[in-house]
């Protein structure tokens, strides 16, 4: 039916005969003539259909959004004061011998204007996806995972696909379960990652995995989370932390470069410990200059207990983040919106101080809690944060994670706010994850998965001090957002033992939840790392949208449900009763 797309056409084909198929983008009727304009997923061309030809005329006096239609005719050349350069195709037209209506079409739910709620834009979610910034986005991403899957090859790895029915593993979200009917009361788990099966893999001798898969959390969602989402997910023996680093780190700088024409050149290394001092997080925008600044030590004998009480607890941190010549743009009023802001991270409030000279003490500054300073302490304030005259200072006073979280958020409103994120591309590689952490009970919890090993891989030494041991782990981040994550594995049963009994995993459900791991442990397992990227969010980034929604062809909405298919739905009773599950009214 088709010769060319839409889009396709260009000065190269004036004169040729084509038949197109598409939708009617517009149809502009000027009297003597009819103008349509014919959309694919390729682009949009105008026709231009003669009242000479009666017969076709009068069908396309009949067309209207939307219909579906097929188009002959024959390509020309725009006159000169006609060529649309917006247009990919706006030095030529089609003029139109036949025109065939294909499907016609009720009129749009959805707003021309695009002034659509996002659940209208999802329950019409195929025609939403006729529009050109939407089917750019899916198109963009077929490159992406074509790209991903020839460096992948090219580099001797075996694309490998795992089970998408396994059982239920602890690893940080809660699972959707399935129902079993030929094991009654028995449950199977949608996979939160491929974890223990690339595992398995390389002690299988697979030597390098990868895969694009699904994976499945039932877990509250935001803009860049789904309950089904897509991983470029790799895994390799006798590779190192680093190596792994860098044939993953070539690739993304590869794609960039392939399909942004964007040089990333080469990424920085910042340990965990540092990006939380300086950033407040473990993904840091480096696109942002500004910085955290610890001043707890100059403020331990101060009596403004805001200050002195975190200064002298070992869990708290006191910290200062400079706006350069912000002081006169920010009103008490702005002030009031940013304490109510970090409110929601946890912090009790938001000490500030304007700078007005430097070098003259409390007289140089404003700030409403100057009177419980002295002019030594503020000058050695404005030292060290390095400030001058104009700026703004902000500090955060509380636990050392409350502080972190609040503050690194508030760096990253006042640098959008105030122009001081940069644009393009700051890439880095984040090391040196601590390996635990503890719950409010004081119960170890791994930061990224049991099966992490720790840099120093002496379960003696991370039995003696695990609140000190850091893992083997590594993340990649882009303007703030974690692209991906992995990490050098365990692969010595003694070891993987001791991080099971130091999470306070019993031998018995260590044997229940991960028998099969366990018992692989015993035969020969190699060195193993591997890595997971997001692929939604490397799409979401790479495209500019603001929500891995945007980027995925039928998503969800933020409660999890599917308004095009009304999912989820209520099961038919009869099979409950096969599957052995009754529902209790609330």
């Amino acid at each position: 039916m088709r010769s060319h797309y839409c889009g396709s056409l260009t000065a190269q084909q004036v004169d040729t005969e084509v038949s197109l198929c598409g939708w009617v983008n517009r149809r502009r009727d000027l009297g003597g003539l009819i103008f349509i304009d014919l959309r694919d997923r390729e682009g949009i061309v105008q026709v231009v259909c003669d009242p000479d030809q009666k017969a076709l005329f009068d069908v396309a006096y009949t067309l209207r959004n939307e219909f579906c239609v097929q188009i002959k005719g024959t390509v020309r050349a725009r006159p000169e004061s006609q060529i649309n350069t917006d247009m990919t195709t706006g030095a030529v037209e089609v003029y139109a011998s036949e025109v065939v209506i294909l499907s016609k079409a009720a009129p749009s739910p959805l707003d021309s204007n695009q002034n659509n709620s996002e659940e209208q834009r999802l329950k019409y979610r195929y025609l939403d996806l006729r529009r050109p910034l939407m089917s750019d986005r899916l198109k963009f991403r077929a490159k992406v995972t074509s790209f991903v899957r020839n460096f992948m090859d090219s580099h001797g790895f075996l694309d490998i696909e795992t089970p998408m029915l396994t059982r239920a593993t602890p690893e940080g979200a809660r699972d959707y379960l399935v129902p079993s009917r030929t094991h009654k009361g028995k449950f199977f788990a949608l996979p939160q990652s491929p974890q223990l099966f690339k595992q398995l893999l390389m002690m299988s001798g697979m030597d390098r995995y990868y895969q694009i898969v699904k994976c499945f959390r039932d877990e509250d969602l935001r803009a860049d989370r789904q309950p089904e989402f897509t991983q470029i997910d790799i895994e390799t023996s006798f590779m190192t932390a680093d190596q792994v680093m860098a044939v993953t780190e070539q690739m993304i700088r590869e794609l960039f470069q392939s399909l942004l024409q964007v040089d990333l050149g080469d990424f920085p290394q910042m340990t965990y410990a540092d990006a939380m001092r300086l950033y407040g997080s473990d993904k840091p925008d480096l696109r942002n200059p500004m910085q955290l600044v610890d001043v707890a030590d100059l403020l331990k004998e101060v009596e403004f207990k805001v200050f002195s009480g975190p200064a002298n607890d070992l869990k708290g941190r006191v910290a200062a983040l400079k706006v350069p010549a912000a002081a006169d743009k920010i009103s008490r009023k702005d002030i009031d919106g940013y304490t109510e802001f970090v409110g929601i991270y946890g912090a009790k409030g938001l000490a500030w101080m304007k700078v007005k000279a430097v070098g003259t003490g409390i007289e140089g500054v404003q700030s409403p809690v100057a009177k419980f300073l002295t002019d030594d302490i503020v000058n050695q304030l404005l030292d060290r944060t390095k400030a001058e005259a104009g700026d703004i200072l902000f500090f955060g006073a509380d636990q050392y994670s409350v502080v972190c979280e609040a503050m690194g958020a508030l760096r990253l409103k006042l640098g959008e706010q105030h122009g001081i994120t940069e644009d393009g591309w700051k890439p880095l590689w984040v090391v040196d994850f601590p390996m635990f952490e503890q719950d409010e009970d004081g119960q170890l919890m791994a930061i990224h998965h049991p099966f992490t090993s720790p840099v120093n891989p002496d379960p003696t030494a991370l039995t003696a001090a695990p609140a000190e041991a850091l893992s083997n782990a590594y993340d990649m981040v882009l303007n703030g957002t974690e692209l991906g994550g992995g990490s050098v594995r365990i692969h010595d049963p003694v070891m993987q033992a001791t991080v099971f009994r130091l999470l306070g995993i019993s031998d018995d459900e260590a044997t229940e939840k991960f028998g099969f791991l366990l018992e692989a442990l015993k035969y020969g397992t190699p060195p193993h790392a591997g890595l997971a990227f997001g692929l939604d969010r490397l799409i979401m980034l790479m495209t500019g949208a603001t929500s891995i929604r945007d980027v995925m062809a039928f998503p969800k909405t933020t409660t999890a449900a599917c308004p095009l298919t009304d999912a989820p739905g209520f099961a038919n009773p009869a099979q409950l009763t096969e599957l052995m599950i009754e529902l209790k009214k609330e």
